[in-house]
C-alpha cells in the first residue's frame, strides 16, 4: 500500500480506497497499491470480504493518458501492466465488491470487471471509451465485458465508446446492484451478504453463458463492423475492437487476452491513435492563454440577453437555457420572434421524441427564454450577445445602442463570423468589454465557440468568455482579430481552391466525394449549399476578396448567386434538393461550369482524389501556418481543435496541422512550391511552413518549443 491506495477495516470487511485526485487515474503507484492492499486483505484472517472504492468524485476514471501519449509517440512510457493485478483480484478467495461512482471508464471499468461483484451509485456512468483515443481496451476489457453483458452490448459499447448509466448497466448485467444513499454503506451491506453465501466467488473470466457461438454471433460481428463504418467512418480502432470481442468467443480466456494485447499494440502504434490523442490534449490546452491565470477575475453570468431571434439567435438561446441560464431574446419584428420561438419549440420537441429530454424539462427550459421586441431588462443582463445579420453597419448601430443600456460589468459579445471586432467595439465607450463570440450552427449542438479577442478586449472579459464556453459545454478557442478569424480565414482559400478545381475539369460531386472519403463530415460544395451561396457571396464581397486587378477569381459561384440558386434554402445551388434536403447532382450546373470554363479559356483535365485533397487540404495547412506566424492562432493545436469541432475535419487525422505533421512538412512544402509555380500568388508558401520543413521539424514540435 502507499499514499494513493489505503486499506481500512469495517468489522470483517476490508475497504480499499483509491485516492489519486482528480480522477483516480491508474498512474504509477495505483496498480501497485491495489495489489498490496488486496494481498494484505487476503492475508488478514479477520477479513472475510473486500470492498474497493474511489475517493473524491469518481471511481477509477481510466489509465493515465499522458503515459498513453508517450507510448503512442514511441517515447518511454509507464503504462500499467494490469494483467497480474486483475488476476490477483479475480483469484481472491474472499469476495471482492467494486463500488462505483462518478465515471468508471476504460482501465477503471476493466479493474471493476475483475471483481466478483459490482455495485454503483445511481448517478454513476460506465464505459469503454478507448476508441475515442484510437485504441481498444487493453486490460482484458474486450474479454470480460462480453462475458458480463453479452456480445451485442459489448460490441456497441466498445465501437461507439458511449457510456451507459447505472440503470442500463444493471439491466444488461454489468453491475449487480444500484445503491441509493451512501455508496460505502451500500457496498458494505452487499459485501456482508456475499460473505454469507456458501459458494465460492464466481470469476468473470469463467462466465460463458452470454458468449454464444462463433456461428451464432457472425451477424453481430457484421453489424458491429457496419456500426463502426457508420459512426466512426474510416476509423481503425472500432474494427479492431470487434475483432478482439470475436477472440473472446472463439479462444480460451488467456489466449483471448493475448490477442487483445496484440490488437491494442497495433492501435497504439497507429497514426490514428497519435492523431486522436493529440486532439484530446489539444482540446484541453486551448484554455491556456497568456495573461489569463487562475487569479484572473471571471464575471458571473446568470442572465444573458440575445439580439436576433433567427437561426443563430435561437440556437444560442437554447445553448444558454440548457446550461441553466436565463435568457432575454429580442427581435424588432414580432413575426420574427414568433418564428424563432416556434423553431426553438420544434427543436425541443425532437429532443423529447429522441429521449434526450423530458417534456417537463423542456417546459422548464422554455420558461427561462423571454421573447421581447425591445431592450427591457437588458440593463440587468450579465452578458449581451448580438446575433443579427452579418452586416457591419447593422452591428455597429446595435452596439451603440446597447452601450448606453448595459450595466457597467456587462460583457458585450458579437456573434460575427468574419467582421472586425475592433471596428464594432469602436462605437462603444467600453471597447475592453467587447469580445467576439462566434457560435457555429446549430449553436445548441455544435461544440466550438470561437472567442475573438479585439485589440482592447480585457483579460477579465476574455476569461469570462472562456468560462462561458465551459458552462455551455463547448470548446472555447481564442482567436486574434483578423478577417475570418481562424476558421473562416482558412475556409475561404479551401473553398476557392475547390471552385478552381471544378472549373479545371472536376465536378462538385467528385470533389465532395474525395473530401468525404478523406473523412470530412461534408464536402465543400454541400457545405456552401447548406450555409447559403448568398451568404458566402456577401461575405466575400465584404472582405474584398479578388478585388485586385488581374487576379483569377472563381466564376461559377457568382453565376449561381445571380440565378437565385442559393443552396438548400432555395432547393437549388451546386446541387438540387428535394423536401428531404438530400443533395442530387445537377447536370445543368456541370454544363454551366464547362461552358463558363470554355469561355474563360480554362484548360480542362481529369483529377484524381489525391490531387483534389492536395489542392484543398494543403490550402488549409498553408493558411493555417500563416495564422500561427502572424499570432492570430496561438498554437497549431488550436487550429486543429477549431477544425475538428467546427468544420467537420476528421478527428482520426488530428486536424489539418497534425495531418500535415503526419504527412510530412517537407512533402507538403514541396507540393505547395509546385502549386505556387503553376498558379501564382495564391499559393505563396507560408514562411513558417517552409522554415519548419527545411529544419525537419513539425508543427507539434513548434508548439512544444514555444510552450504558449
Amino acid at each position: 500500500m502507499n499514499a494513493l491506495v489505503t486499506l481500512a477495516k469495517h468489522d470483517a470487511i476490508a475497504v480499499i480506497t483509491v485516492d489519486n485526485p482528480p480522477v483516480n487515474a491508474l498512474s504509477p503507484g495505483v496498480p501497485e497499491g491495489l495489489e498490496a492492499a488486496i494481498a494484505g486483505a487476503n492475508a488478514d484472517a479477520a477479513v472475510r470480504g473486500i470492498v474497493v472504492i474511489g475517493a473524491g468524485r469518481t471511481f477509477i476514471a481510466g489509465a493515465d493518458i499522458k503515459e498513453l501519449e508517450s507510448a503512442a509517440w514511441g517515447q518511454p512510457a509507464k503504462l500499467p501492466a494490469l494483467h497480474d493485478l486483475l488476476a490477483q483480484i479475480e483469484n481472491s478467495p474472499k469476495p471482492v465488491v467494486m463500488a462505483l461512482h462518478g465515471t468508471t471508464f476504460g482501465g477503471g471499468l476493466e479493474v471493476a470487471m475483475a471483481g466478483h461483484y459490482r455495485v454503483a451509485a445511481r448517478d454513476g456512468v460506465m464505459g469503454q471509451p478507448e476508441v475515442n483515443l484510437g485504441i481498444i481496451p487493453g486490460a482484458e476489457g474486450t474479454q470480460r465485458l462480453p462475458r458480463l453483458v453479452g456480445v451485442e452490448k459489448a460490441i456497441d459499447m466498445c465501437v461507439t465508446g458511449k457510456p451507459i448509466n447505472a440503470a442500463d448497466a444493471l439491466s444488461c448485467g454489468l453491475i449487480d446492484a444500484v445503491i441509493d444513499g451512501s455508496l460505502l454503506d451500500g457496498a458494505l451491506a452487499f459485501a456482508r451478504d456475499a460473505v454469507g453465501k456458501s459458494a465460492a466467488p464466481v470469476k468473470t473470466s469463467s462466465l460463458h453463458q452470454k458468449l454464444g457461438t462463433p456461428g451464432g454471433n457472425a451477424p453481430l460481428y457484421g453489424a458491429g463492423r457496419a456500426l463502426a463504418a457508420k459512426v466512426r467512418r474510416g476509423a481503425f480502432a472500432p474494427v479492431k475492437a470487434v475483432e478482439a470481442i470475436e477472440a473472446a468467443v472463439s479462444l480460451p480466456f488467456d489466449a483471448g487476452c493475448q490477442r487483445e494485447r496484440e490488437l491494442f499494440a497495433e492501435c497504439v502504434a497507429s497514426d490514428q491513435a497519435r492523431a486522436l490523442i493529440h486532439a484530446f490534449f489539444a482540446e484541453r490546452a486551448v484554455s491556456k492563454i497568456p495573461g489569463i491565470t487562475k487569479d484572473t477575475t471571471v464575471r458571473p453570468v446568470g442572465k444573458v440577453a440575445i439580439i436576433g431571434a433567427g437561426t443563430m439567435g435561437g440556437g444560442i438561446a437554447m445553448a444558454c437555457t440548457n446550461a441553466g441560464l436565463n435568457v432575454l431574446l429580442k427581435d424588432g419584428e414580432q413575426s420574427s420572434l414568433d418564428r424563432g420561438m416556434d423553431t426553438i419549440r420544434k427543436n425541443y420537441d425532437v429532443s423529447v421524441k429522441r429521449g434526450r429530454f423530458t417534456a417537463e424539462g423542456i417546459s422548464e427550459r422554455m420558461s427561462r427564454i423571454h421573447p421581447q421586441p425591445d431592450y427591457a431588462g437588458f440593463d440587468s443582463a450579465d452578458l449581451i450577445i448580438e446575433a443579427v445579420f452579418e452586416d457591419m453597419e447593422i452591428k455597429k448601430k446595435i452596439f451603440a445602442e446597447i452601450d448606453g443600456i448595459a450595466s457597467v460589468n456587462c460583457v458585450l459579445g458579437t456573434n460575427t463570423s468574419t467582421l472586425n471586432i475592433d471596428e464594432i467595439a469602436s462605437v462603444t465607450k467600453r471597447p475592453e468589454a467587447v469580445v467576439g463570440l462566434h457560435f457555429f450552427s446549430p449553436a445548441n449542438v455544435m461544440r466550438l465557440l470561437e472567442i475573438v479577442r479585439g485589440r482592447a478586449t480585457s483579460n477579465e472579459v476574455l476569461a469570462t468568455a472562456l468560462a462561458l464556453a465551459k458552462k455551455l459545454n463547448k470548446v472555447g478557442v481564442v482567436a486574434g482579430n483578423c478577417p475570418g478569424f481562424i476558421g473562416n480565414r482558412m475556409m475561404f482559400p479551401y473553398m476557392y481552391e475547390a471552385q478552381f478545381l471544378i472549373e479545371e475539369g472536376a465536378t462538385p460531386e467528385q470533389a465532395d466525394k474525395a473530401l468525404t472519403d478523406f473523412g470530412m463530415a461534408m464536402g465543400i460544395f454541400a457545405v456552401d449549399d447548406m450555409a447559403g451561396i448568398d451568404v458566402a457571396w456577401r461575405v466575400r464581397k465584404a472582405l474584398g476578396h479578388f478585388s485586385e486587378p488581374d487576379v483569377r477569381r472563381p466564376l461559377v459561384q457568382d453565376m449561381l448567386f445571380e440565378m437565385g440558386r442559393y443552396g438548400q434554402k432555395t432547393g437549388r445551388g451546386w446541387y438540387i434538393y428535394g423536401a428531404d434536403r438530400k443533395a442530387t447532382p445537377d447536370p445543368e450546373v456541370v454544363e454551366l461550369i464547362r461552358t463558363t470554363a470554355a469561355g474563360a479559356g480554362i484548360a480542362q483535365r481529369t483529377f484524381t482524389a489525391e490531387e483534389i485533397i492536395e489542392r484543398t487540404v494543403y490550402s488549409l495547412i498553408n493558411e493555417g501556418a500563416r495564422l500561427i506566424e502572424e499570432g492570430f492562432a496561438l498554437r497549431a493545436a488550436d487550429i486543429d481543435v477549431v477544425y475538428i469541432n467546427g468544420y467537420g475535419f476528421p478527428a482520426r487525422r488530428g486536424g489539418p496541422m497534425m495531418y500535415a505533421d503526419q504527412t510530412g512538412l517537407a512533402k507538403i512544402a514541396a507540393r505547395i512550391a509546385e502549386f505556387h509555380a503553376e498558379f501564382g500568388a495564391r499559393w505563396t508558401p507560408a514562411p513558417l511552413l517552409a522554415r519548419l520543413a527545411a529544419e525537419g521539424k513539425t508543427f507539434r514540435q513548434y508548439d512544444a518549443d514555444r510552450a504558449v
